[in-house]
């Protein structure tokens, strides 16, 4: 490797130091916003006996040596929410950590396999509240960073801006002209042939075996997420049911969820819920999750029990993660990830 290429030679970190100094100077501004609003900040531990029950996350493996000599498997954590929940039950009411969070076949512009997570959470309140929340994160890393707008590539969003709120079959309608509700049945199961029909008529592309979700998924990757946080930032909202592992069924509608992410030049930074807090009905998600999981790449991870019995303790609430990386990566106009890492992953 050539020194002068890497990201710890002097004249390389010399162009990325005013990057990590405004990292710096977003952090604190944030934390000193979530003082102020009477969160406690808490540092989970990353091992973990899960790393997460989503079909579609992917956890690094690795294993504990107990007194015995016996090993172990344990997990990286992908999130820090299920030990955060845990405080929850404890009685915490207002928490907020910065964790590092490891993600395994997650690499590119936007994606490291080890990032910045920053997950709070607030007991007591509705998921809207988190809405309030972000969007007053994002002010201040505009702020921080001297921009006035965020940016990635050629796009540009103004946080400063009333945000757009809609939900996800508004969105899916408007970006793509797709009728996602057809295919979604009253009690939230979902019909692939019907949203299968959708995409053909609309001419996206979709293979034989594709299920309803490998479907919403490719397009709300290739005709909805682009068109997202154009000019100012984009909540998307009322995720359908099936997309919603951990998010509580919107009261009257079974079919959605109160489940949002938050979308600023077509990037993801922030993904929202008011908490399931049933264990019985989480279980069952993630026993489906799982299977997902093990159909498509062979593999699953174990459920941590250990979360399930908390969660009959967890009093109501509302959690999000968001990525702080990105959000320092739009305030600064940085092109990659990397560029704001003060280590990047080899």
């Amino acid at each position: 490797m050539n020194p002068s290429s890497s990201w710890w030679s002097p004249r390389r970190h010399a162009d990325r130091r005013p990057l990590l100094l405004a990292r710096n100077r977003i952090q604190a501004a944030i934390r000193g916003w979530l003082t102020g609003e009477g969160f406690t900040e808490v540092d989970p531990t990353a091992l973990a006996i899960s790393p997460g029950n989503e079909a579609h996350l992917h956890g690094f493996a690795t294993e504990a040596i107990g007194n015995d000599g016996l090993p172990r498997a344990m997990y990286l954590h992908t999130s820090p929410e299920f030990a955060m929940k845990k405080l929850l039950a404890a009685g915490e009411t207002r928490i907020h950590a910065f964790s590092h969070v490891w993600r395994n076949r997650e690499r590119g512009a936007l994606h490291s396999p080890e990032f910045t997570m920053l997950e709070w959470y607030r007991v007591g309140e509705g998921y809207e509240v988190l809405m309030a929340d972000t969007m007053a994160f994002l002010r201040l890393a505009a702020r921080e960073a001297g921009a006035g707008v965020l940016r990635f590539r050629d796009r540009s969003c103004d946080p400063f801006a009333e945000a757009e709120r809609v939900s996800v079959a508004e969105a899916f309608a408007v970006h793509a002209g797709v009728d996602l509700m057809v295919s979604i049945r009253g009690d939230g199961s979902t019909d692939a042939a019907a949203l299968g029909a959708e995409l053909d008529r609309i001419g996206v592309r979709r293979a034989e075996d594709d299920t309803w979700s490998d479907m919403l998924s490719r397009v709300l990757s290739e005709k909805v997420e682009p068109k997202l946080g154009a000019g100012r930032v984009t909540i998307l909202d009322r995720y359908p049911a099936a997309e919603a592992a951990l998010a509580r069924k919107v009261p009257g509608d079974a079919r959605v969820a109160e489940r949002f992410e938050v979308y600023a030049c077509g990037v993801e930074l922030a993904n929202g819920f008011g908490e399931l807090t049933d264990p019985e009905e989480q279980r069952r998600r993630f026993e489906a999750e799982m299977a997902e999981k093990r159909r498509v790449y062979g593999e699953d991870y174990p459920l941590d029990e250990d979360f399930l019995a908390a969660l009959a303790l967890m009093p109501p609430a509302a959690g999000i993660a968001m990525g702080f990386d990105r959000v320092v990566m739009l305030a600064t106009g940085a092109p990659r990830i990397d560029d704001v890492m003060w280590t990047p992953v080899p």
